[in-house]
């Protein structure tokens, strides 16, 4: 039997690559508004994030959620992510 592939994704904060599952989705949708996907489905383009304050704090000094959404990004966006990682 044929083991089913693990979907590996890179975080946005340390850049390694890990499962899908393990990580946190940002994404921003068409209409442009960025928010966090608990499910992974949400429409629109993501970006991926260890469930770790740290890499989050590397990422928002890094403006990479800017640099990938070319856009720019809110604080409120910001601490959202950081309540969520650190009630984790």
């Amino acid at each position: 039997m044929q083991q089913k592939k693990i979907p590996m994704r890179k975080c946005i904060g340390c850049n390694e690559a890990k499962p899908k599952k393990e990580l946190v989705r940002i994404v921003k949708s068409p209409e442009g508004e960025i928010s966090l996907d608990l499910t992974g489905k949400k429409n629109g383009r993501g970006a991926y994030i260890c469930n770790n304050a740290e890499c989050l704090k590397k990422a928002r000094k890094a403006k990479r959620l800017e640099r990938i959404f070319e856009c720019t990004v809110s604080d409120t966006v910001y601490e959202e992510a950081e309540r969520l990682l650190n009630s984790n």
